[in-house]
């Protein structure tokens, strides 16, 4: 019986029809692969994700960690979950084999990593950063990292973090002052303090590995300086085993709305509470070369805007699966049509304005998962071609369809849960029902991994115009195909694909007048405008796709795409209109507001 976590058939829909991952293991990579390791792997993240998952996020939501003084107190059936999941070797499964790893494409380990965060997005938390984490290693470490640090990950026994934020800095990474000080040891110590870690400190695992950026004396001045260093909690032995405790101490933990469950840390590095080797100062190895610390963390920063983003999906996705049986199940009120007292009351699903809702969100969410498993199966071709034509063109969409895969899902399918909760009534707003908590828990992902501002200023301010305009290019070279297949198709397509075509030109009109503005302060003042309407610009990109795979085909699921397809055209993608409008005209109306005309 289908659950209400994420929809299966919709997962394989878009694997196997629209992506066709099957034809990745004629790539050596995934050569040792096939439809059923897919299939399987898919399988258990599902089951997994029912028993040792779900069953526990209201628990991580209302009994959230606790700090004694001495040790932080996280509910036992978090690292059950970690402890299965790690047991099922999934920790790896996108990973090289020479590292204990399944070498899965990433397309198919993100589809079955949706699953976890649906069920639980607090506990997947520490999972997906500790991938994210090793896979960083695994790219930039050394073969050292590898044996201490990257194979316990992956084997459940260590867990990893990214530690960038500073409580005087935020987001402003340029800002940074934590320092590394070069030992006679040939390692450094570290001093500093590294606020907004998640997964800094806990239990659930032996050791915790930090990935911490500082700057060695003498580092050029901003982001620049910044290198990167391996800092775990205990230190380890050439065997990896656990030795005394480094000097990172809890300076306390952050309560948040949502992700409850995730221990949020600020970090204190160096402050003397312990003392490794006799000394104060946190031990630390570094990554690479030195200041090259942010081109290596922004590896990792990219994976988990992607994460992020299909986190984002995943919350958004079972909110609308729970609203769509709580309105198949809620008897209320009389059709429209029929408004006599004696009429029994039908379900809220009969009536539009419900369906109305209900389609806003699929419309949404249902686009914003193939997206993410679009990204996703660039990943693949960029890791696995031997085209090295192809490999680029791969890294080039990743690199503009990032900012969009990440904030799209982190606004709209945060709408679908509001939505969620508006299909609910009264209900939904209590805590007897999901829908409030995945709204809470999503309501942190427009800021995790970056706001979207900074997002939009990345979009327009760097990827629309770096190689010369060669990310932006592609795109629209793919999308005019698609507009072309379509136009091929009929004239329901043909009129859909011209509502695209036009808009989109439009886009790139404006995109020349905005990175042509010598204002840059006036150009990019409503880049988050831009990135709102490029990413549903996108979206209706990826859904004209979907539509060409589903008009031809006549079930109730097709015919539910086509008509979530036809929503978001006709609902949704006229918003972009007024938005472009204002885009061209260079509104200063944000530039002129003065400070203390706020008062």
């Amino acid at each position: 019986m289908p659950n209400d976590i994420l929809s299966r058939r919709d997962i394989d829909f878009l694997l196997y029809d629209w992506l066709g991952v099957e034809d990745l293991t004629q790539r050596a990579r995934y050569s040792d692969h096939s439809r059923e390791t897919f299939d399987g792997v898919l399988d258990l993240c599902e089951q997994l994700a029912e028993k040792y998952f779900a069953p526990h996020n209201k628990l991580n939501d209302t009994r959230e960690p606790t700090f004694d003084g001495s040790r932080v107190h996280v509910n036992p059936e978090v690292k059950r979950a970690f402890e299965a999941f790690a047991a099922a070797d999934l920790i790896g499964m996108s990973m090289d084999y020479e590292l204990g790893g399944a070498q899965l494409p990433v397309t198919v380990a993100n589809a079955g990593f949706a699953w976890f965060h649906a069920a639980n997005v607090s506990t997947a938390a520490y999972l997906m950063l500790t991938m994210a984490n090793a896979n960083l290693l695994a790219t930039y470490g050394s073969t050292r990292d590898h044996e201490l640090f990257v194979k316990p990950m992956l084997a459940g026994r260590f867990s990893g973090t990214m530690c960038l934020s500073e409580p005087q800095a935020g987001s402003s990474l340029a800002d940074i002052t934590t320092r590394a000080e070069l030992t006679d040891g040939g390692h450094y110590r570290l001093f500093g303090s590294k606020m907004w870690i998640s997964g800094g400190e806990h239990e659930i695992t032996e050791n915790i590995v930090h990935l911490v950026l500082a700057r060695i004396a003498g580092a050029p001045a901003g982001v620049k300086g910044l290198s990167l260093f391996v800092v775990p909690k205990f230190l380890v032995d050439d065997d990896a085993a656990i030795g005394e405790r480094n000097d990172v101490a809890l300076g306390g933990l952050n309560h948040k709305m949502g992700y409850r469950g995730t221990t949020n840390t600020v970090l204190n590095f160096g402050d003397g509470t312990h003392r490794p080797y006799g000394s104060a100062g946190a031990v630390g190895y570094l990554v690479g070369q030195p200041n090259a610390g942010i081109s290596y963390m922004f590896h990792m920063m990219n994976e988990a805007r992607l994460g992020v983003g299909i986190g984002a999906v995943a919350l958004g996705y079972t909110g609308y699966l729970k609203s769509v049986r709580y309105a198949s199940e809620r008897l209320q009120g009389r059709a429209a049509a029929r408004k006599g007292v004696d009429d029994k009351p039908v379900p809220i699903i009969e009536h539009a304005d419900v369906r109305r809702m209900l389609l806003t969100q699929k419309s949404y969410v249902e686009g914003a998962l193939a997206l993410a498993l679009y990204c996703a199966n660039l990943v693949d071709v960029r890791s696995s071609g031997a085209d090295k034509k192809e490999s680029a063109e791969a890294t080039l969409l990743l690199d503009v369809l990032t900012p969009i895969a990440k904030s799209w899902p982190s606004q709209w399918c945060l709408a679908a849960n509001d939505l969620a909760i508006q299909v609910h009534g009264g209900y939904g707003y209590t805590r007897d029902y999901d829908v409030e908590q995945h709204y809470r828990d999503n309501r942190l992902n427009p800021i995790h991994e970056g706001t979207h501002g900074i997002q939009s200023l990345d979009l327009l301010g760097r990827k629309v115009t770096q190689h010369d305009g060669a990310s932006l290019a592609l795109l629209s070279d793919r999308i005019a195909k698609t507009i072309d297949t379509a136009t091929a198709r009929g004239e329901e397509l043909a009129h859909i694909a011209g509502q695209l075509g036009g808009r989109w030109t439009r886009l790139i009109e404006v995109t020349a007048k905005l990175v042509g503005e010598a204002d840059r302060e006036l150009a990019l003042a409503n880049s988050a405008i831009y990135l709102e309407a490029f990413g549903h610009l996108v979206i209706a990109w990826i859904w004209l796709e979907l539509l060409l795979v589903s008009s031809s085909r006549d079930t109730d699921f097709y015919a539910g795409k086509v008509q979530a397809g036809r929503f978001f055209y006709r609902y949704e993608l006229p918003r972009v209109d007024p938005q472009l409008e204002l885009l061209e005209s260079l509104d200063s109306t944000t530039v002129d507001m003065k400070a203390e005309w706020f008062s």
